[in-house]
């Protein structure tokens, strides 16, 4: 058995989308994007989100349109409403988990204490999070742009770091 470092799967660097590259060059913070769908919680990592300043200020984002919260949104028509939850540094798993990309026993939200918002699932104890009802949503490129209206926000001075997505990875900033 051989152990690699990198995916042997994985398109050649050289090969890959120019777009793709220069996402993958432009830091990003990892979220948890969470709503109360028809059949329980649904929750997504969300590494393209974007808070707009404003009155009422907005939050954008793209969604896998094939995710269960891009569908919970849909289905639940105008005016749904989700969370969005930055994850700290030492969430990697929980943001891995949240991605389908780690084994999730009992479900997504197994295993973490999370409250009711009356937006979606946030975490329990004292961390940032935004209320948000969507406004939109349509096709852009290969995902779902979700616009929506902030509704609440609460802002904790945390000394945890961010965890932000950088060239295909987890990275926090120092």
């Amino acid at each position: 058995m051989t152990i690699h470092y990198t995916d042997p799967f994985a398109t050649p660097e050289p090969e890959r989308s120019p777009v793709r590259r220069l996402r993958g060059r432009l830091p990003s913070a990892v979220a948890l994007w969470t709503a109360d769908g028809r059949g329980g919680p649904v929750g997504l990592t969300v590494s393209s989100t974007m808070v707009v300043e404003g009155q009422p200020g907005r939050l954008l984002g793209v969604l896998d349109p094939e995710s269960d919260l891009a569908e919970a949104l849909a289905a639940a028509g105008a005016r749904a409403r989700f969370a969005v939850v930055p994850l700290a540094e030492d969430e990697r798993q929980l943001a891995d988990r949240f991605a389908g990309l780690m084994p999730a026993p009992g479900g997504v939200f197994a295993g973490e204490e999370w409250l009711s918002s009356g937006y979606g699932p946030v975490l329990a104890g004292p961390r940032t999070w935004a209320g948000a009802e969507v406004a939109a949503l349509r096709p852009l490129g290969w995902g779902v742009l979700v616009e929506a209206e902030i509704g609440k926000v609460s802002v904790v001075d945390a000394p945890s770091r961010p965890l932000v997505h950088f060239r295909g990875r987890y990275r926090t900033i120092v």
